[in-house]
């Protein structure tokens, strides 16, 4: 097991180094593939595991990234580039592909919303993103959530 991240209320943990490719557009792709490959431009190579340690509830829970999964990248609205970064960053991926699937199965997290967050906001620092940026994007992330709906089963 890899420790990714731990501090005194959170601890993250990954099976594997996780894989990430670009998928390109080849001329012999039928439209439907081409617009999914814009719309999902990063996939996972490798299949890993996630596991995550909620110190403050001492709750752990396990996601896998199955080989094949894709995903957008960060959604960075893109008059905010300039201030934060582009959706493609490289340390972006991992941390947004992780959040996407607590996004989209909330019961991995037992609906949790604000530990989905904490998780992303996480896995940037251990990614390299400055503090600022980090907290900006999990203030981001956590309040588009909340305004989409996902609210706190606890």
């Amino acid at each position: 097991m890899i420790e990714i991240y731990a501090d005194k209320e959170l601890e993250i943990y990954f099976s594997e180094t996780p894989h990430i490719d670009v998928r390109y557009l080849l001329p012999w792709q039928d439209k439907k593939e081409q617009e999914n490959i814009i719309k999902f431009p990063f996939e996972n190579k490798k299949e890993f595991k996630v596991y995550i340690v909620d110190i403050e509830t001492m709750e752990d829970y396990t996601l896998t990234v199955e080989k094949g999964y894709c995903w957008d990248g960060a959604t960075i609205p893109r008059f905010l580039w300039s201030l934060i970064g582009s959706k493609t960053d490289n340390s972006f991926l991992i941390p947004s592909c992780i959040h996407d699937i607590l996004c989209n199965n909330h019961d991995l997290v037992c609906g949790d919303r604000n530990l989905s967050s904490r998780v992303f906001k996480a896995l940037l620092l251990a990614s390299g993103v400055s503090k600022f940026k980090a907290q900006t994007m999990y203030l981001a992330v956590d309040n588009f959530q909340r305004l989409c709906g996902w609210h706190e089963n606890k």
